[in-house]
């Protein structure tokens, strides 16, 4: 019997095999596609579109610039709508595979300055003053599958399925839910050439993780991006809708965050305990600074979320401790023993720009700004 739930998305229906039919035709060995991927508008997803070259790029710089209509995704107005892609990123194209290649780009606008939601421009600078303390990231990145009602997929039509506690790192029919997404998007990172470091099972059902790094700079914001990118164009394939809403369902269920860690050298060399405490109290200092850059819409989305509640803090306070799941930053019981490491900043929405996150840390903690 065919799945009622799959069967809402046009995508689900269609024949996959016949696709591979077409695909197995030889490319020509002068031609490549090039996918160029942008975050658009709404600063929370990704558009793409793409171009053939005569050439194999081996860097971003030997890339062709080219333009879009940025009044059809909430970037400029229908009177002045052609933006501007600059390619800063090359990863390899699990879908088309080949020499086909996936293309991060920034955008910019008709006076070539970056756009509201080119982060990375800003995110770029503090890197680069910083670059001598080598900072490092990973960040995990929480999602929900949906159907195409926009309920958690697997859920019962009109219902809810048992509390949680048996779901997280779940194995079981009835504990865990489209593994086969999961599985799909570890292997496209992997050849892709995204720096995942793992994956599982949450909270809620019908929520993952994945985690990228460590990414030393701004790479973390260019992995990220790209793996959420893939993330969403592997579950399009199943007919499946992937939200990073930080908190998908009101009530008694965990929201998503994007956990961001974080270290600089100094801190991972031995007694760098001293300088995460450092860091720690810096971060204290800047808690408003942090909360309004930890989600796209400056703390809205994340009042849903840090209730106190659900393994986070209260998004009115800072608070620091060991192993504690319910504080801002947590310090992980390794680095604790070890007097090194890396502390855990839990406060960054699911949805939030990793530039941004990424970005106001480097700020605070290593330029002091």
């Amino acid at each position: 019997m065919a799945n009622p739930v799959l069967n809402q998305s046009p995508n689900a229906a269609i024949n996959k095999s016949i696709l591979s039919r077409y695909l197995s035709i030889p490319q020509p060995e002068d031609k490549i596609q090039a996918m160029y991927v942008w975050i658009d508008g709404s600063g929370e997803y990704v558009r793409a579109k793409t171009r053939t070259l005569d050439f194999i790029p081996k860097s971003p710089s030997e890339l062709p610039i080219w333009n879009f209509d940025g009044s059809s995704t909430g970037q400029s107005t229908g009177s002045n709508s052609d933006l501007y892609l600059y390619p800063v990123s090359i990863y390899r194209d699990p879908f088309r595979l080949g020499n086909n290649k996936l293309v991060l780009c920034d955008v910019y606008d008709h006076t070539k300055k970056p756009v509201a939601t080119n982060n990375r421009y800003s995110c770029l600078e503090a890197m680069k003053l910083a670059a001598d303390q080598h900072p490092w990231f990973g960040i995990e990145q929480e999602y929900t599958l949906l159907d195409m009602d926009y309920r958690p997929f697997g859920w019962p039509k009109g219902g809810f399925p048992g509390p949680q506690g048996p779901y997280y790192c779940g194995v079981g029919a009835d504990k865990v839910y489209a593994r086969e997404i999961e599985e799909a998007h570890y292997r496209a990172c992997l050849y892709a050439g995204v720096n995942i470091s793992g994956t599982n099972a949450e909270v809620m059902p019908a929520q993952w993780e994945f985690q990228v790094g460590p990414c030393e700079g701004i790479t973390i914001g260019d992995e990220l991006w790209i793996a959420r990118f893939l993330l969403h164009r592997v579950a399009e394939e199943f007919g499946i809708v992937v939200t990073l809403d930080p908190k998908p369902m009101p009530g008694d269920w965990n929201g998503a965050g994007a956990h961001c860690n974080f270290s600089t050298e100094a801190m991972r060399k031995p007694n760098g305990i001293i300088e995460i405490e450092k860091a720690i109290d810096k971060l204290s200092k800047q808690h408003i600074r942090h909360i309004t850059a930890y989600d796209p819409h400056e703390g809205k989305d994340n009042e849903r979320r840090l209730t106190g509640k659900h393994e986070t803090s209260s998004i009115h306070d800072f608070s620091a401790g060991v192993a504690n799941r319910g504080c801002s930053i947590r310090i992980p019981r390794t680095v604790s023993e070890d007097k090194c490491g890396y502390l855990e900043d839990r406060r960054p929405a699911s949805n939030c720009d990793p530039y941004k996150v990424s970005e106001a840390i480097v700020r605070t903690c290593c330029l002091n700004q």
